[in-house]
């Protein structure tokens, strides 16, 4: 991949590491708690909850984790067969996930936030989320792009220091550009964490706090199909 193409591919999965965020933030704070892309989360809250510990409840956890496996098996069953007829799986892959996000707000639609107990509606809601995550988990670990998984920044995070002045560890790009990529990951899921919150607490009903991150996944698919440039996904 040319350097353009891998810089257009950047962008467009930075701006995927946004919407995660704000859908995490969603998640947490008008849903939950509850983590429906980052597992690790639930993988503990599941844990505490099973200990009866912490008063964090082990039922949004299962329900995410399972929602999430089934999301994940999905994708990588329907990005696999794409890729093997030769068409785009990440176009296909970025469109199922804009659509489970437009269910998960149609189901969502004129919720209010509710952060702890959460209603039955509140756990469907992160159940399709949580399909969705599964889904862009599969699909930006098969793009691949060292620094941007766009579901997780605590690799990036320490790559970004390791790699930094302070680390001047070469195994992490000392010396390199890379450092670059990682610092705007960081802040583009803080940037979307921050979004989210600050519409949760605007009062926004779920609905609408859903609809902008479907939209915004979907014109990620539209611009990489409008851009032949970036059809060869791979490490740059």
């Amino acid at each position: 991949m040319d350097v353009r193409a891998c810089g257009r591919l950047t962008l467009l999965l930075l701006v995927l590491t946004w919407v995660t965020g704000l859908i995490e933030a969603v998640s947490l704070l008008a849903l939950g708690p509850v983590f429906t892309a980052m597992q690790t989360g639930n993988v503990l809250f599941l844990s505490f909850g099973l200990a009866h510990e912490g008063h964090l409840p082990a039922l949004a956890s299962g329900v995410s984790l399972l929602s999430f496996s089934a999301g994940a098996v999905c994708a990588a069953r329907l990005e696999g067969a794409a890729q093997a007829r030769g068409r785009s799986w990440f176009v296909l892959g970025l469109s199922v996930e804009a659509a489970l996000i437009t269910v998960a707000a149609a189901i969502g639609w004129g919720l209010a936030p509710r952060y702890g107990a959460p209603t039955a509606r509140h756990l469907m809601t992160a159940s399709a989320l949580a399909v969705a995550m599964g889904f862009r988990n599969v699909t930006s670990m098969r793009v691949n792009l060292p620094g941007v998984p766009t579901t997780l920044v605590t690799r990036s995070m320490t790559a970004l220091l390791g790699g930094s002045a302070l680390g001047r560890d070469s195994a992490f790009g000392y010396g390199t550009g890379a450092w670059g990529r990682r610092a705007r990951a960081v802040a583009s899921m803080f940037a979307g964490g921050l979004t989210g919150a600050l519409l949760v607490r605007a009062g926004c009903p779920v609905n609408w706090l859903l609809l902008p991150a479907a939209a915004v996944v979907l014109g990620v698919a539209l611009t990489y199909v409008r851009q032949p440039a970036v059809r060869g996904l791979g490490c740059c």
